[in-house]
């Protein structure tokens, strides 16, 4: 092809936004050449690379807009240091079928036990498999209501919220509400009903849910009716691996290094 060509050809692939095109074609042309390839095996092998690279740049994206506080993934996960967890349903939780039901996933346990980090993975994996994904603690979700309702921002704050496929809620419990944290945290989970589902990671059984909603049992029931609708309920017991880990660590000798939840 003369340069007069090239140059014009790759005009071309950039006015129709195809980067990996212009990047490849030449390489390709010349091992589909020598392969003795088709002309349509030759676009078919062009059009994938700018399809992979497409799908990698908008996972990097939506892991970028989840937010997530650190990467986790459950290859890191040692289920070894928490047996009473179901590897096999972890793993099924993790190919994000629920997410097509609208379902939810309450991880309920001690602190300590992996619960923000199985939902960190989970959420990477949503982003991965192309599912839009946030991630906020309970206490941050509150105060982003709060600053929305100081703002006249709350009907975009939830329309926000309507357009992702799964919020993590992480640490629910963990701080005391007062009555306005309370409603707005019940308007949330009103608002992700059957539209957004939801990964909650808390150490409190339902039972005692109320002290989360500022001592009103009738506010805390109807959110745990609607969150348990449709849900996946992952019970993690046993002792908090930092803890052990630290009193390991004051009996002297620091513990090999190794990640865990």
């Amino acid at each position: 092809m003369s340069p007069c060509n090239t140059v014009l050809l790759e005009n071309h692939l950039k006015t129709l936004r195809l980067p990996t095109f212009v990047k490849e074609y030449a390489k390709a042309a010349k091992q589909s050449g020598e392969r003795g390839d088709s002309h349509e095996s030759f676009l078919e092998h062009l059009a994938e690379l700018e399809v992979n690279q497409r799908d990698s740049k908008a996972s990097i994206r939506r892991l970028k807009q989840a937010s997530f506080p650190a990467n986790k993934d459950l290859s890191d996960f040692d289920f070894t240091a928490v047996p009473s967890l179901s590897r096999k349903k972890m793993l099924d939780l993790f190919t994000c079928r629920f997410l097509k039901e609208k379902a939810s996933v309450v991880l309920l346990g001690a602190p300590g036990v992996g619960k923000s980090h199985l939902a960190v993975a989970l959420g990477r994996e949503a982003c991965r498999k192309g599912y839009r994904v946030k991630f906020f603690t309970a206490a941050h979700l509150v105060n982003t209501y709060l600053e929305a309702r100081e703002q006249r921002l709350v009907m975009r704050l939830e329309s926000n919220i309507r357009k992702k496929d799964l919020i993590i809620v992480d640490e629910l419990g963990y701080l005391p509400m007062d009555t306005r944290g309370a409603e707005h945290l019940f308007g949330f989970f009103s608002q992700c009903y059957e539209q957004v589902s939801l990964a909650v990671t808390t150490n409190l059984p339902f039972a005692e849910w109320p002290s989360i909603f500022a001592g009103d049992a009738r506010l805390a029931g109807a959110v745990i009716d609607r969150l348990t609708h449709r849900v996946h309920i992952v019970e993690i017991a046993g002792e908090s691996y930092r803890l052990k880990q630290s009193l390991k660590a004051k009996e002297g000798g620091e513990p090999k290094a190794a990640t865990k939840p």
